[in-house]
């Protein structure tokens, strides 16, 4: 069995021989969430997959790089799935093993943004994924901050609002940017504002300052792989992965030209990784 458990959305796939059974559910990032919220959610993510009894199971989850939180998810998955062996992983891990590479760049723009990278000698470095309070700059939660801002800015100047202040006020349901701050302001969930950054897309053709926000989006995302590459020695080849990157043409291409290198796309599904991960487990 394999966990794919993001900011956004978590993921599970279960294979036995032949037969694959999938199930999608919320995000439950164990550091950043309270742990019943987690609890509740892997349960009924687990709970779509009907009666199994994996014998090895790994999770990729955001947050797992803090001990606390890996420790925490370990306990519910413990008790969610009795005498399996259980591998907790970054989930940036799985990107690579989703790709059958063992040597190259991950580099993630969902909700949240984070590069890994991983050497043929086995050497790892890892960039970004700090949370969306802190960090993850590039990410949906980060493009719909800056967005915010700007439309801000714009109301407090007297000056029109635009096509980026029109499709984040529709995307959002504010009435006008006062209203707009209040309700980004009653949004818990990082996945909340990241759903928003849709606004900055679709009014990029049109609005110079959403066409703007997306090309720093890229810059930022290179320089993370960039620094990953620098630790590493490695030229790549570079893993683009992750809802954001993957489902925004512009995006894609802006930071493709800023790699200046060797990119590919993820085509398997990060879960597919977590599987393979998994079935290493049975091997050791």
């Amino acid at each position: 069995m394999g966990l794919d458990i993001g900011g956004s959305a978590s993921r599970a796939r279960a294979r036995d021989g032949d037969r694959t059974v999938d199930a999608e559910g919320p995000g439950a990032n164990v550091a950043i969430l309270e742990a019943g919220v987690v609890d509740r959610r892997l349960t009924a993510l687990v709970g779509k997959l009907g009666d199994i009894r994996p014998r090895a199971c790994c999770a990729g989850a955001a947050g797992a790089e803090v001990a606390a939180a890996r420790d925490r998810l370990r306990d519910i998955l413990a008790r969610l799935l009795p005498d399996c062996r259980l591998a907790i992983v970054h989930d940036t891990r799985l990107v690579l093993a989703a790709a059958s590479i063992d040597s190259g760049i991950a580099l993630i723009a969902g909700t949240g943004t984070v590069a890994y990278g991983r050497a043929p000698d086995g050497r790892e470095s890892q960039r970004g994924g700090w949370g969306w309070m802190v960090g993850d700059d590039g990410g949906g939660v980060w493009i719909t901050r800056k967005a915010a801002r700007e439309v801000m800015r714009r109301a407090d100047a007297g000056a029109p609002r635009g096509p980026l202040g029109d499709a984040l006020l529709e995307a959002s349901g504010a009435a006008d940017e006062r209203e707009l701050t209040s309700v980004l302001h009653g949004m818990r969930e990082p996945m909340q504002w990241a759903a928003l950054a849709s606004a900055v897309f679709a009014s990029a053709d049109a609005d110079e300052g959403s066409a703007e926000i997306v090309r720093r989006a890229a810059a930022e995302l290179a320089s993370l792989a960039g620094d990953v590459r620098g630790d590493l020695g490695i030229d790549g080849p570079v893993v683009l992965a992750g809802g954001l990157l993957l489902n925004q043409p512009r995006l894609e291409q802006a930071v493709r030209a800023e790699l200046q290198g060797p990119c590919i796309r993820l085509e398997e599904p990060p879960v597919e990784g977590a599987v393979r991960l998994a079935e290493e487990l049975l091997r050791a």
